[in-house]
């Protein structure tokens, strides 16, 4: 169940927290991609051919300053990085996956109300 916060306490709402790190466009994505396998940022640019560079190296810096993903550099040339899901980013599956539970309902529900 949901705690109460009022406006003087929001800053320390648990769902505000997840809401700042999850703000990003392709987070979530992101994440469900990491979830598969560890990927090198060209691996995950040619999976979200939609997104620029700059928002991809965006996002994943975000993700690894919030810790959520490991970001391992490897001393070589040409150099190659490779990301992962932390121990902390692994216990977000399962919010993921309710969301996509949800997600599936809910278009079943607007599906409904388009007949």
């Amino acid at each position: 169940m949901l705690r109460d916060y009022t406006v003087d306490d929001i800053k320390d709402c648990p769902v505000a927290s997840v809401q700042k790190i999850v703000s990003g466009k392709w987070t979530m994505v992101i994440v469900y991609y990491l979830s598969k396998k560890t990927l090198r940022f060209g691996e995950l640019q040619r999976r979200l051919p939609n997104m620029t560079q700059a928002t991809l190296s965006k996002q994943l810096k975000g993700l690894e300053e919030y810790g959520l993903i490991h970001r391992n550099a490897y001393n070589q040339i040409p150099p190659k990085v490779e990301y992962s899901l932390t121990d902390i980013g692994r216990k977000f599956l399962p919010v993921l996956e309710s969301l996509e539970k949800w997600a599936i309902e809910y278009s079943e529900y607007q599906n409904e109300l388009d007949k």
